[in-house]
């Protein structure tokens, strides 16, 4: 049986969570933490021991490469034993451990999807920033290791802008506002091609939020165990996190009714097993907050994500920037907080039509500007939407055609992995 009549491999690696699954499908099979623990006190024996020669050592190193877990497993291994130690294999968008992410992709295809990876195409993703020298290693890997049969890699703001398509059409012009576990981007796409000079970066993501809400119960003096307390905040912080309009307003209302806005938090202690409870007040919308008033978590970088919105969209070529307005999409984890969206579109709105008075000012009335629509889209498919966009494009049969294959790879080497054709028949 062809690999091209079998469905495609879809695999979203994040910097906090991996989302793995087959073309075809609305959600992914597997979301799971992107993080491996390796058993090391293999190496540490034989070393330790001193004897046996080389070939012990090399059978403790057998071992040790075999004894690894990923995901929310590698989790709980570390907790249960000191033997095993973390990795997180990707940070802030990028791969930085390619031993440890070739261990986590062999997990993913051979223990989670249960597949022979010689029978499927493969549609990887990709940062917006990323290096090509990356999409080389990547190609590498799944070429030489896993020998699949052809690979596409993609960069996930287009597949975001695919997933966020309306029943009638897709519209590949937009800005994609991604905001995940380890960074944030902000990337305007032109006809699905994304405008690298114009891609805006923000060192502020779910991580940071989950520490800022996190430090707000610390400070507090909130009973939560230290061992618990990141895993505590993260879960307070998608279970009662909102956006509010007006951070002012916000708190003098939580300060008149704190019966009505406090809310309470309990849960055990993974160690002893006793039990706590404690108060959530202001860190409900101080979390999302961070976004929009970015110096009440940090002084290295104060500039509100509208404003990098609309910086990206300024510094693009100047006749898509009215279709750019008229379709920001939401993508991500950390754009699900309530209302967000609608205080998003009304920030840039606001920062749009102060320039657009500006300019009448400036021409003394004699000219007319046009308003700018702006139109932020959410969607429900706005959690996963990387993935989803993915498993659409690599359902449809122009994605066999665009995709690297095996015997490519053999005549031309990793350089083909560089350059990924925008596939259109879709569009």
């Amino acid at each position: 049986m062809d690999a091209a009549s079998r469905p495609a491999v879809v695999i979203d690696n994040g910097t906090g969570y991996t989302k793995m699954g087959f073309a075809g499908n609305v959600e992914p099979c597997f979301i799971i933490p992107t993080v491996v623990s390796v058993n090391e006190s293999f190496l540490g024996q034989s070393a330790a021991q001193g004897k046996g020669g080389w070939l012990a050592h090399h059978n403790a190193g057998v071992m040790a490469d075999l004894d690894f877990f990923i995901g929310d497993e590698a989790l709980a291994r570390s907790h249960a034993s000191d033997t095993y130690t973390l990795s997180y294999p990707i940070r802030h968008g990028q791969v930085e451990n390619w031993d440890t992410m070739e261990r986590f992709w062999q997990q993913c295809i051979f223990n989670y999807l249960r597949c022979d990876p010689e029978d499927h195409y493969f549609l990887m993703t990709e940062s917006p920033l990323t290096a090509p020298e990356n999409r080389e290693y990547t190609g590498e890997i799944m070429f030489e290791t896993f020998n699949v049969p052809g690979l596409y890699i993609a960069v996930q703001a287009v597949l975001a802008l695919a997933a966020g398509y309306t029943a009638s059409k897709c519209e590949m012009t937009g800005v994609v506002v991604d905001a995940g576990d380890g960074v944030t981007h902000v990337v305007p796409v032109a006809d699905g091609y994304v405008m690298g000079s114009s891609i805006k970066s923000i060192p502020i993501a779910g991580r940071d939020i989950t520490t800022f809400v996190q430090q707000l119960l610390r400070e507090r003096g909130e009973p939560v165990p230290p061992e618990d307390s990141f895993d505590v905040a993260r879960r307070i912080k998608e279970a009662y996190g909102y956006t509010c309009a007006d951070i002012v307003k916000e708190f003098n209302k939580h300060d008149r009714e704190p019966a009505k806005y406090v809310k309470q938090w309990t849960g055990t202690n993974t160690k002893t097993g006793s039990s706590y409870s404690c108060d959530i007040g202001y860190e409900r919308f101080l979390a999302p907050e961070v976004f929009f008033s970015p110096e009440i978590y940090s002084s290295d970088f104060t500039v509100p994500l509208p404003e990098v919105v609309d910086k990206c969209i300024q510094s693009s070529p100047i006749d898509t920037r009215r279709a750019l307005y008229k379709n920001i999409v939401l993508s991500g984890g950390s754009t699900l907080f309530k209302d967000f969206q609608r205080r998003l579109q009304r920030d840039i709105k606001k920062i749009a039509d102060t320039r657009t008075i500006a300019s009448d000012i400036r021409n003394g009335g004699e000219l007319k500007s046009q308003a700018v629509d702006v139109n932020v889209v959410g969607h429900p498919m706005q959690r996963f939407a990387v993935w989803f966009g993915g498993s659409v494009l690599a359902s449809t049969p122009e994605f066999y055609t665009a995709c690297h294959t095996k015997a490519e790879y053999e005549e031309y080497g990793p350089s083909i992995c560089r350059t990924n054709p925008v596939f259109r028949g879709m569009f």
